[in-house]
């Protein structure tokens, strides 16, 4: 009982996991306001390393669509003016010497279609997690079984993981649905 009840902990714990993943991958799908986490995947390089973008600059909003990127050693701008055109953000930097200006634009309505199918494409991804890990825990409960333990306890097991796949799936739902209320919002 013991390991099965060690089996329901992992599997909660990585179902967990998987909904905080798609939740930080859903805040990168932009929904037409400025916000300095969109950059969070912008890598500049920083002397002959990859540096993420947020640990050798400020980023701040100085209105609802414009970033103002400040970098700690002003002869960065140049890389993360580089990085920034070279990501998949599709922003055109501005350079004053100083910050970087990134506009964002509105949205059009073709544009927030796609990016719904991306926060979809994302939350799959989520629950084809929370997916394989119902498989692997069942797996292992399976292994118990022919050890040993009672058939009844690792149906009961069995049970426990399919309720929390169901709940964390719930999860995800509750996450993609705000993020299209989010990105639809003119």
């Amino acid at each position: 009982m013991e390991e099965i009840e060690l089996y329901l902990e992992e599997a909660q714990e990585l179902m967990q996991k998987a909904v905080d993943h798609t939740a930080s991958e859903l805040l990168k799908i932009r929904a037409g306001k400025a916000m300095p986490n969109m950059l969070d995947g912008v890598m500049v390089q920083y002397y002959g390393a990859h540096t993420p973008l947020n640990q050798i600059s400020s980023v701040n909003t100085p209105d609802a669509r414009t970033l103002a990127i400040k970098p700690f050693e002003r002869t960065m701008i140049s890389e993360i003016e580089k990085a920034i055109i070279n990501s998949d953000l599709g922003l055109a930097p501005q350079n004053n010497g100083e910050l970087i200006i990134l506009t964002i634009p509105a949205l059009t309505e073709e544009r927030r279609i796609s990016l719904v199918k991306q926060a979809k494409n994302e939350c799959e991804e989520g629950k084809i997690s929370l997916r394989t890990v119902r498989k692997n825990t069942n797996d292992e409960l399976k292994k118990l079984q022919k050890d040993g333990a009672s058939e009844d306890d690792v149906k009961r097991a069995e049970e426990k993981v399919q309720k929390f796949t169901d709940q964390y799936a719930v999860k995800i739902d509750d996450l993609l649905v705000k993020k299209e209320v989010d990105i639809m919002k003119v």
